[in-house]
């Protein structure tokens, strides 16, 4: 008997066991907390999905807020949160990648129950509608023009959007100034007010750029927006092998009973697929990107070790 067998069957004897907590799951609201303030394409979609979950569930799920620490403060409460299946984060690629950048009070391939995939991000670069640059191409030529001054904002210090700037400029070979912001809703008025060049941001900008007030240089996803069919990816640009979406899930503490674990997927699963979600996901251009708990599981281990790569590749390792 191999040893992935001897834990399925250990998993599947103990589950009478587990179940009397499970039958009576949940029995009051669930909290999940996300790494971005309000006004955001992850606000936005995490609430549609909340008020899915609160039918499916028939008990409310909340959404706290919870910006800052590079969009790793989510993890950080839930990891030291009572494993019982009320305490839940959604968990991005930051909280995989900024434990090999410094020193965090968590370790991303242990410490945390994977639950369920989600969805990711169209990320984009925009600029106002006013701005100079009509392509991608033209912010690149004036940044070569004048090294230092060009602003280049993004949603949070080491974040995927950060971070993928400061891919870009390194292939481009250009001396920018990387401007970090807690999220949309504080890059979003810099740039319309012309205290930033530009900003990578996601796609809770798109009301704006569908209104003319801001315009896309480009978007990171591996095909087109279906919203912004006239605005090239970054493979289209060059950049072969720059697919950019920042996926991501749900997870709870280590630990978590097993049948609560199953009983958090379905219920989800359930809200990731209900009409008012797949509307929300529609109007931000996101994917729906769902892996049940063993694939995630799976799935968040080798994103873990890309990103470790990652980091030692660009040497930001503190």
């Amino acid at each position: 008997m191999t040893v992935s067998r001897r834990i399925l069957l250990g998993g599947a004897l103990a589950a009478p066991a587990l179940s009397a907590q499970a039958q009576a799951f949940p029995s009051r609201p669930i909290t999940i907390q996300i790494s971005f303030p309000p006004g955001g394409a992850t606000d936005v979609q995490m609430r549609a999905l909340a008020e899915a979950a609160t039918r499916a569930f028939g008990q409310q799920v909340i959404i706290e807020n919870r910006p800052g620490g590079g969009g790793t403060l989510p993890a950080l409460n839930v990891r030291g949160a009572r494993p019982d299946g009320y305490t839940l984060a959604q968990f991005p690629l930051p909280a995989m990648r900024l434990p090999f950048m410094q020193r965090m009070a968590f370790n991303p391939r242990t410490d945390f129950t994977p639950i369920i995939h989600l969805t990711g991000y169209l990320f984009m670069v925009c600029v106002r509608a006013e701005s100079p640059y009509r392509s991608w191409a033209d912010l690149v030529a004036d940044a070569r023009a004048r090294p230092g001054r060009v602003r280049l904002g993004n949603t949070g210090a080491n974040g995927t959007p950060h971070l993928t700037l400061i891919d870009l400029a390194e292939r481009e070979r250009l001396d920018v100034e990387h401007i970090p912001f807690r999220g949309e809703a504080d890059a979003v008025p810099a740039m319309l007010g012309g205290h930033i060049e530009a900003s990578a941001t996601g796609s809770g900008v798109l009301p704006l750029v569908l209104e003319g007030r801001l315009r896309a240089l480009n978007v990171w996803s591996r095909e087109r927006s279906r919203k912004l069919p006239e605005v090239p990816t970054l493979v289209e640009l060059g950049y072969r092998d720059m697919v950019v979406t920042s996926p991501y899930g749900l997870v709870g503490p280590q630990g978590m009973d097993p049948a609560v674990v199953r009983a958090l997927h379905d219920g989800f699963r359930t809200a990731l697929h209900d009409p008012q979600h797949l509307a929300a996901l529609d109007r931000l251009d996101m994917p729906l990107e769902y892996l049940n708990t063993e694939d995630y599981a799976a799935f968040m281990q080798r994103t873990i070790n890309e990103e470790e790569a990652r980091v030692n590749r660009l040497g930001l390792r503190g």
